[in-house]
């Protein structure tokens, strides 16, 4: 027999408020995957489902208080929580805020009928972009707009054209008009999904090169060559206050200023949204992710010490993880010490081991190859040439300095004798985490990711 249930009556107030509830600690624990979390039940039906962030002395902790819980996230002193961080989560709060005002009110759930659409994740992506959390009550807001452009690219990324796969995007204007054109009127069609039934909607944009132009309320406007219209807009010469792949750079300066929002399917399948200048998130392997890579750069630049060799190495894994190709940057400390224990002296460029003459007329081998290049310091060599040696099986090794240890080199393992024997190769990953007994190391992944170590793993993009 099945159990009767108990005639409960539960205010539909507290019911909702339990489900999004459990949105909130999914959507914590996703995006804050490195803070510890714990919760200070004091639940109370009174809440008006806003989202607060409480005011602490102590950077590396964040109080959440949400119907009358507070949710407590702590990460490591090294690395308090930062702008981006806090904003996301200001942002989160705002969109579940925003449904749970809009199911209990009907009124509001017709007005609000655009919020309910899609994935969750896309309205947090959207929210974020916008730069200000959804007001409660409001009708569409412009979040909405970049959510369902999102969707747009979604859709785009299951689909194929001449057995190709897809890459698209669209620049989200701060107004409603062009300020490159502000005479042009927008068109009377919105940038939404009708447009992926059409077929010349893969063709005329290409995510790269080529953007669509839409005015805050969603409507096209134009199609646009990006580097141009940032270049007229934005200006040219206008630094960027994160790193970003080159392929996307007029991307990011065309947020530099005005509001604007760029969402890009690249042609990898992952979806690049950029404002104020940078790429701020990544949508792959199925989850939304933030990048704060102004954060984390300036971590990864601290390690180094030198701040053009932390550029150059840190440039060039972005370029390498946005063509999916692994790599492994290794900078030591102390090169004396550390190069013979963690680098074979017939892979190190900075040592000539001895060896018998060759016969004149004999064939080249990999150490000559290598050395057209290696004799030169890393900040020295043209970035498309330091990308190349990058993309060799093994590490590439600097000194703190730039100058070239070894390029292409299989490293030697923790529990490896220093010297004699034979190398042990391992994962790209334990081959990271054996370097950085030495100095702060950079691992590029073939699918995108990028991670620093320092003594221990200091964080992922």
């Amino acid at each position: 027999m099945i159990p009767a249930v108990p005639n409960v009556n539960l205010p539909p107030a507290l019911v909702v408020g339990a489900l999004y509830d459990s949105f909130l600690q999914a959507a914590m624990r996703q995006f804050f995957a490195r803070a510890t979390f714990e919760t200070e039940p004091m639940l109370s039906a009174s809440s008006d489902g806003r989202l607060s962030i409480e005011p602490t002395d102590d950077p590396s902790v964040m109080y959440v208080r949400w119907f009358g819980t507070r949710y407590v996230l702590r990460v490591p002193a090294r690395r308090p929580f930062t702008e981006h961080e806090i904003r996301l989560a200001r942002s989160i709060g705002s969109v579940l805020g925003a449904r749970y005002h809009a199911i209990l009110n009907p009124k509001a759930m017709v007005e609000r009928g655009e919020l309910f659409r899609g994935a969750i994740e896309d309205r947090y992506a959207g929210a974020f972009a916008e730069g200000h959390p959804y007001p409660i009550g409001a009708g569409d807001t412009r979040a909405d707009r970049i959510a369902s452009a999102i969707e747009v690219l979604r859709v785009a990324a299951l689909s194929s054209y001449e057995n190709r796969a897809i890459s698209t995007g669209v620049l989200i204007l701060g107004g409603d008009r062009d300020p490159r054109a502000p005479e042009k009127a927008a068109g009377p069609y919105e940038y939404s999904q009708a447009l992926t039934a059409v077929k010349s909607f893969f063709r005329l944009v290409d995510g790269q090169r080529t953007l669509f132009l839409v005015g805050r309320d969603g409507h096209l406007l134009d199609i646009v060559d990006v580097k141009e219209w940032a270049d007229a807009v934005c200006g040219h010469s206008t630094a960027l206050p994160a790193p970003v792949p080159s392929a996307y750079a007029a991307h990011a300066r065309a947020t530099l200023k005005g509001g604007h929002v760029a969402a890009v399917l690249s042609p990898s399948g992952e979806i690049k949204l950029f404002a104020e200048g940078a790429q701020v998130l990544a949508f792959r392997h199925a989850h939304w992710h933030l990048l704060d890579l102004r954060a984390k750069y300036e971590l990864w630049a601290e390690g180094v010490g030198n701040g053009r060799l932390a550029e150059r190495l840190f440039q060039t894994a972005l370029e390498l993880a946005d063509a999916r190709q692994g790599a492994l940057f290794v900078v030591l400390r102390d090169p004396a010490d550390a190069g013979p224990r963690l680098v074979a002296a017939s892979d190190r460029s900075d040592v000539r081991p001895t060896e018998p003459p060759r016969p004149a007329g004999s064939a080249p081998n990999r150490r000559d190859l290598l050395d057209l290049v290696t004799s030169r310091s890393v900040t020295e060599l043209e970035p498309t040439v330091l990308a190349a040696l990058a993309s060799l099986d093994g590490a590439t090794v600097t000194d703190v300095n730039g100058h070239l240890i070894a390029a292409g080199a299989i490293l030697r393992h923790a529990h490896e004798p220093s010297t004699g024997g034979d190398i042990i190769e391992g994962a790209r990953t334990t081959a990271a985490m054996s370097a950085t007994r030495f100095g702060p190391v950079l691992k590029v992944s073939e699918d995108g990711l990028i991670s620093f170590f320092d003594q221990e793993k200091v964080w992922d993009i």
